[in-house]
């Protein structure tokens, strides 16, 4: 079988899928996400060692420290997995919601009603959580879904499908509602991304270089970020106590997460103060501060940090929309009307004012596990949860009803 044909196959596959999972109540699909939490705790102990073959196998490779953290699937990491599947059970379904209703002159009733996408295809890398969060964030709105991973985390992926895929089975869902593609040639992203009819959106989780090639060959929408160089700005008016604890949070708590802070700036005003203090804790925290102008636009993912001085809070905001990747930022500051304007005048879909962007997170948002976040303005910005994961359609109502 050609890749060609095994995603097509899939995609038929999740698309009779979904039909049939338009006809399940909530408390169906509810009961489906407890049976895949509990049989993803039955299957601990294979899932470990799988993930464990992953890991071992990475760093025989040599992958990169943020790749191996993002691969790693600790116990900590995978009760907040299981844990954040129960969490969807308690949010609210939006699917069948009214966002509106009116009646028209005419007589016909008008109602605005959410309903899901249909098919999903999920391409992923490094993190074997995400195949978790994403099927059931899915599975809550309805939504058939075709996962594509990363080949460094096969085994741990394989191992998540089939306790997956036994949960439905369970439940009494059609377990293709869930599908893992297992062949890691790369074509099969650019099949899926080109499966007009079977796929209705393609939402990726990984680097940059990813994210643009599934763009450039998709046929179908993509909903994404492409890379999270996120500033916190310390204003003249901030308290320099309070930037220092959000800047070690923002840079130091997980430095591989797409929300962490990849450039520092400091009003020149409080330059003398607080970059001494800087100094200080990058050297107690073992990270290296950069201050070459090649640098404003990388993304680290690591602990490295660059570091600007501005005049004033406009440069700040011309800086972060020039360089920044639209994805969050932050101002420390005293200031209402400077934050004020910094919140309003950031071109990005999150947006801080004496806090650190690490909160840009479904969970934190609460929304339970995120599906992603998108830095895109056209139907969803920002972390993606379960309202992000439907679209709309208009029922009307008549009573013979004929237009004049």
């Amino acid at each position: 079988m050609t890749i060609q044909e095994e995603i097509h196959g899939l995609g038929v596959k999740a698309r009779a899928a979904a039909q049939a999972l338009r006809a399940y109540s909530t408390e169906q699909k509810n009961a489906a996400l407890e049976a895949i939490a509990k049989a993803l705790e039955a299957a601990r102990d294979e899932i470990s060692a799988a993930n464990a073959e992953d890991v071992a196998e990475a760093e025989a490779h040599g992958i990169s420290p943020a790749m191996i953290d993002r691969l790693t699937l600790t116990d900590k990491r995978f009760a907040a997995m299981v844990q954040g599947v129960r969490d969807i059970i308690g949010l609210a379904d939006p699917v069948g919601e009214i966002i509106w209703r009116r009646t028209r002159p005419s007589g016909i009733e008008i109602a605005k009603v959410r309903e899901p996408f249909g098919v999903i295809a999920v391409v992923f890398e490094s993190r074997p959580n995400v195949f978790v969060d994403t099927a059931s964030l899915c599975l809550k709105t309805s939504n058939a879904i075709i996962l594509r991973g990363g080949h460094e985390a096969i085994r741990s992926n394989k191992a998540l499908n089939s306790a997956v895929r036994r949960g439905l089975a369970l439940a009494g869902l059609p377990a293709d509602a869930v599908q893992f593609v297992e062949n890691p040639d790369h074509a099969g992203v650019t099949e899926l991304v080109r499966s007009v009819g079977l796929v209705d959106v393609a939402i990726p989780r990984g680097g940059e270089r990813l994210i643009r090639a599934m763009c450039e060959a998709a046929l179908i929408p993509v909903l994404k970020h492409y890379k999270g160089v996120c500033h916190l700005y310390v204003d003249e008016g901030a308290d320099l106590d309070m930037a220092l604890k959000i800047l070690d949070n923002a840079k130091v708590q997980r430095p591989s997460a797409c929300n962490a802070a990849e450039c520092l700036l400091v009003n020149a005003k409080v330059a003398a103060a607080f970059m001494p203090k800087v100094e200080a804790w990058a050297k107690e925290r073992g990270v290296t501060l950069h201050e070459a102008d090649a640098d404003w636009g990388r993304e680290w993912l690591s602990l490295d940090l660059n570091i600007g001085i501005v005049s004033d809070v406009e440069e700040a905001i011309r800086h972060v929309n020039h360089y920044g990747s639209h994805h969050s930022d932050a101002i420390v500051t005293a200031d209402e009307a400077r934050a004020k304007m910094f919140l309003r005048d950031v071109d990005s879909a999150t947006v801080y004012w004496n806090a650190s962007t690490r909160f840009t997170d479904g969970g934190e948002f609460g929304m339970g596990a995120e599906i992603g976040i998108s830095t895109d303005k056209l139907h969803a910005r920002g972390p993606m949860g379960l309202e992000e994961l439907t679209t709309y359609k208009y029922t009307i109502k008549g009573d013979g009803t004929i237009r004049a």
